[in-house]
């Protein structure tokens, strides 16, 4: 047994300025440097390792299995998402169904902003509540690529689009385990989220479009944004209050699409607006009109994959498929040896680390088969179909590496007590802890790439202080989680799976320098509306 110490020098500052080290060794490798990826993450993992054990105390024995267990959760789930994704997209393109899908969608609008509204961020909030866990980012990175988006902003805004849905993604998976680690009611906290968020989910769109087109740009087209997000935040805010977390994004999404697509069909943009070269996108005027048959058969990859995957996240079919074929694996040398101890929680506990080998009930083995049924009903050979997997796995072996590596590092910062020596600084900031602790879910979803796994680390924390501060225990552990979707964007895993579904392989650290500032004062803005939540009336109102 080994218990965490989060203040190994007796110098809170000095031990938080340790604890960050892997933080900026990763990113500024990735930033400054401009080292590749897979580098860069090494780079991050050497680091997290030297401070966990020679600054933290840790065994080294207990680092590497930490980094071990993060490699392979890299793999499975996220990898294994990926991978099958990819797959997908390269069925559709060679049997030339994307570029009618392209068509398909260039048909609904010409315009390449509304192209990226209806894409990144309706259908891609689609993807988030279905699935979550990189999928959303992978399609709709992939999307717009066909239309001519430029990689850039085929990348960086698919990420910046993927943050107002993360909190309810994956069937509200984020809110059901902050739940189960904070000992707070799952109804309040989707209820508190859901009246945090709203707000946020048509700010998104708005500045989804002006970081494309300008400001001038978004201006063109405010109508059709507002008819995309309100109905999105309006559903949000209802769903998660009267119903639950559990289909909050899927719903929204559904109006969110179905009010664009009608929308346009009466109002169209007059302002003579263009793509420029900077970040956009290639238009064809003269590409033809796909016929009705044509662009159904286009669509159907892709509904195939929309009916798979809800229905393999639908709570019932992922415990038949979990209790059928999951395999439990505790991680030798770490599960429930490693302690952690108050402030962090209220009382000492262990923390465990099983390795869950879900092959079936995965979400990337629900893409698998809607690939395999799609790929077949597009008329693929079983040899061409193992012959496009295998090209597949040989496109994106390096980026599997670096998600591995990437993961890594998140575990380790969490097992070794740096997470906590971060949070713990964030929580000593008093009457500003509405602020700041909402910045600490965004850190947290930036070190550990999900929402999930930000919610697991500083869920209990966060009730802890605001307990100790007296503030509403339930508006800073939903804090926690609706500060946590803007470091989605920035997130080492979600850059690498952008980089991949893109092709633009070496060029994570432009990306990350694209959306870092977006994200940062995305998340200021979330923690302040929370710091008016907690303290200034009517706002005040909004927390009960």
């Amino acid at each position: 047994m080994w218990s965490q110490v989060y203040d190994p020098f007796g110098q809170p500052w000095l031990s938080t300025l340790c604890a960050a080290l892997p933080v900026v060794a990763l990113l500024g490798s990735l930033a400054f440097l401009k080292l590749h990826a897979h580098v860069a993450a090494l780079v991050g993992l050497v680091t997290s390792l030297a401070v966990a054990v020679l600054v933290f105390g840790m065994p080294s024995s207990m680092a590497l299995a930490s980094a071990g267990y993060g490699a392979a959760y890299g793999l499975l789930p996220i990898g294994w998402i990926v991978i099958n994704v990819i797959f997908l997209y390269q069925l559709t393109e060679q049997r030339g169904l994307f570029a009618t899908l392209r068509q398909s969608i260039t048909h609904v609008t010409t315009d390449a902003r509304l192209q990226l509204l209806l894409v990144a961020f309706a259908f891609g909030a689609f993807f988030e509540g279905a699935a979550g866990f990189g999928t959303p980012v992978a399609v709709t990175g992939a999307l717009l690529i066909g239309l001519g988006f430029a990689p850039l902003a085929a990348s960086g805004l698919s990420l910046i689009a993927n943050t107002a849905p993360v909190a309810f993604g994956a069937l509200g998976t984020p809110i059901i385990a902050l739940a189960a680690v904070s000992g707070l009611d799952l109804l309040a906290l989707s209820g508190m989220v859901g009246r945090q968020l709203p707000l946020f989910s048509v700010i998104v769109p708005f500045w989804l479009i002006a970081a494309f087109a300008g400001w001038r740009g978004m201006l063109g087209v405010w109508p059709a944004i507002l008819a995309a997000g309100v109905p999105f935040a309006v559903l949000q805010a209802l769903v998660s209050n009267l119903h639950g977390p559990w289909l909050v994004d899927v719903v929204a999404a559904i109006a969110s699409m179905g009010s664009l697509v009608l929308f346009l069909r009466v109002w169209h943009p007059s302002d003579g607006w263009l793509p420029g070269d900077r970040l956009g996108a290639s238009r064809d005027a003269h590409l033809p009109t796909p016929s009705r048959g044509e662009v159904v058969r286009a669509w159907v990859p892709w509904a195939i994959l929309s009916l798979v995957v809800f229905t393999w996240g639908l709570p019932p079919v992922k415990a038949a498929l979990d209790a059928a074929t999951t395999v439990k694996i505790p991680v030798p040398g770490l599960h429930d040896l490693v302690e952690r101890v108050p402030p962090v929680v209220a009382t000492a506990a262990r923390e465990p680390a099983v390795f869950a080998l879900s092959w079936l009930s995965s979400t990337g083995s629900g893409i698998l088969v809607a690939a395999l049924v799609a790929g077949l009903v597009m008329g693929c050979s079983i040899g061409e179909l193992a012959r496009t997997y295998w090209k597949t796995l040989r496109l994106v072996r390096t980026s599997l590496v670096t998600i591995a590596v990437m993961m890594a590092i998140g575990f380790t910062t969490r097992y070794s007590g740096l997470d906590a020596t971060l949070g713990l600084a964030f929580a000593g900031t008093g009457v500003l802890y509405p602020f700041f602790g909402t910045l600490l879910g965004w850190l947290g979803v930036a070190l550990t790439g999900s929402d999930t796994s930000s919610n697991v680390l500083f869920g209990s924390l966060q009730r802890i202080t605001a307990e100790q501060l007296g503030l509403n225990p339930v508006l800073m552990a939903a804090a926690n989680s609706s500060g946590g979707v803007m470091g989605k964007m920035i997130d080492a895993q979600s850059i690498v799976v952008a980089s991949t579904a893109t092709r633009w392989y070496g060029h994570e650290g432009d990306i990350l320098r694209y959306v870092f500032w977006h994200s940062l004062v995305l998340a200021g803005l979330v923690g302040l509306f929370v710091f008016l939540q907690a303290y200034v009336p009517p706002f005040t109102r909004l927390v009960w």
